[in-house]
């Protein structure tokens, strides 16, 4: 039972950094995004790499060093455990901080300005391919529509989204849990 205990309190404190640093990488996308690129190709590229390829490098990192710390082996039931809590505790992190503090303290017009970003850089893109100003509004008008119903959640759609996030989160900490397994070598 002890290496439980281990696992979880590796994994809880690897949590507790993974949700820092993606709540870091997210409010400074956020940033780039809104206040500093003009760029329809870096509109697309920073959240993107921000909030995907930083991430799962981490999660690797975390992961392979987590198992080291455990003695280098790990079933699938402990890989799966360890990596579960890391990812709930980041999504934790990270929910409180971005969607609670900054979204509702810091930047309560988080929503305004990315719609103005990302028009900006739509129409950009848009014109830049020579689309007439009458396609050009209708999308527009599209994005705009989407981001009106991003705005307006309850607390049903909330709690939906949570739900939903820690489905996700269990699903990926199985898929990772699968991929770094190491069973200690058997002697026959």
């Amino acid at each position: 039972m002890e290496l439980e205990q281990r696992i979880r309190t590796i994994f809880l404190k690897y949590g507790i950094v993974l949700g820092f640093i993606l709540l870091a990488l997210d409010i400074s996308s956020y940033y780039i995004i809104t206040r500093i690129t003009t760029s329809p190709v870096l509109f697309v590229a920073v959240p993107i790499f921000f909030s995907l390829f930083i991430p799962i490098f981490l999660t690797v990192f975390f992961c392979f060093t987590g198992r080291k710390k455990l003695g280098g082996y790990w079933t699938f039931k402990q890989a799966t455990t360890g990596i579960f809590i890391m990812f709930l505790v980041a999504y934790l992190v990270q929910f409180i901080g971005k969607d609670i503090i900054f979204n509702k303290l810091v930047e309560p017009n988080n929503v305004v300005n990315t719609q103005n970003a990302a028009v900006a850089a739509k129409t950009a893109l848009m014109k830049q391919r020579g689309d007439t100003q009458k396609v050009v509004d209708k999308s527009i008008a599209d994005m705009k529509k989407d981001f009106a119903a991003q705005q307006n959640t309850t607390v049903g759609s909330t709690i939906q989204g949570i739900v939903f996030s820690i489905l996700f989160i269990f699903l990926f900490a199985v898929v990772f849990g699968a991929l770094f397994k190491k069973l200690p070598p058997e002697f026959i």
